[in-house]
């Protein structure tokens, strides 16, 4: 230990960089002062609508609710309008049944968390059997928790390294690797996170804040981490990497700040599902009545849409 610190933390900082702390909170306070214009905040909204994975990860799943899911995301709204969501995301042992509510040439994707979600303390070889289980049920992306343990330990190379094997028993599935970041406590910890994950991913597969599952989620903070992480990383390597903020976004005005944050940072090229979503199933009703609201000049009460599952 140098100064508090492991040298291996300070290889590691000195690799990918720190983060300045109150340049980064400045900028992420702009992004709520944005103005978005009548025909752009309809743009945002539909696209906002596009990245939502719908989810349901509670003990008392069913094939029937799973299947009521799979309804709402394939049809959200009575206006035909309304695009599809990007994913259902449910527990492994309910990849089977939203695969049949979904048929097999569905345009939304189905996702399953694995690895021991949310806690990821199971031996590897329980992780990577849980991994291949889902893919094989009929997943198309795998939302995995990475380490946190052996990453607050300093052990980053396992921690890739069990990264790299997750990317290996998913075969053609896209990867999302969730770094929970309030586990990891710091900017610096996020962003470090955030490379030795990208190392090992390849283009296409995602960087996510969080399960969900613990007191602090998604916020525009550390967003902008991971976002300038990516850029960052893609300047360095040409490999462009996409994102999930998850957990906490409810409303429509905060998924629009969210955008802008993607917008200013990497540009129109993140700007659709296939490299931004937000896992908040809570977020798709309100997105839902601020498009009916400009549609029709009113809005609708909460319950005129059917409730959506959890945020994560």
């Amino acid at each position: 230990m140098i100064g508090g610190l492991s040298a291996s933390w300070r290889r590691l900082v000195d690799e990918v960089g720190t983060v300045d702390t109150v340049g980064l909170e400045e900028r992420v306070a702009k992004y709520t002062t944005r103005s978005i214009k009548k025909s752009a905040k309809v743009w945002g909204l539909r696209t906002a609508v596009t990245m939502v994975d719908l989810t349901t990860l509670e003990g008392k799943d069913t094939p029937g609710k799973v299947a009521s899911l799979c309804q709402k995301a394939v049809a959200p709204s009575d206006d035909p309008t309304v695009p599809p969501v990007a994913a259902v995301c449910v527990y492994p042992a309910m990849v089977r049944h939203a695969r049949q509510a979904l048929g097999p040439n569905a345009k939304v994707r189905i996702a399953s968390v694995a690895t021991a979600f949310p806690s990821g303390q199971a031996p590897l070889r329980t992780r990577l059997a849980e991994v291949k289980a889902a893919v094989a049920d009929g997943a198309d992306e795998v939302d995995m928790v990475i380490n946190r343990g052996a990453f607050l330990a300093g052990e980053y190379g396992r921690v890739q390294d069990e990264i790299a094997a997750v990317v290996a028993a998913c075969g053609d599935a896209t990867l999302k690797v969730i770094l929970e970041v309030s586990e990891l406590e710091t900017y610096d910890k996020i962003r470090a996170a955030s490379f030795l994950a990208m190392r090992v991913l390849r283009p296409g597969d995602f960087i996510k804040t969080s399960t969900g599952k613990t007191s602090l989620n998604a916020t525009l903070g550390n967003n902008q981490v991971m976002l300038e992480a990516i850029r960052d990383f893609y300047l360095a390597t040409g490999v462009p990497i996409a994102m999930k903020p998850a957990g906490g976004i409810r409303t429509a005005k905060q998924a629009l700040q969210f955008l802008i944050a993607v917008k200013e940072t990497l540009g129109d090229g993140w700007l659709n599902n296939r490299r931004y979503r937000f896992g908040a199933s809570a977020l798709l009703n309100d997105l839902l009545r601020q498009l009916e609201k400009e549609r029709t000049g009113a809005y609708q009460a909460p319950y005129y849409f059917s409730e959506a599952a959890e945020s994560y």
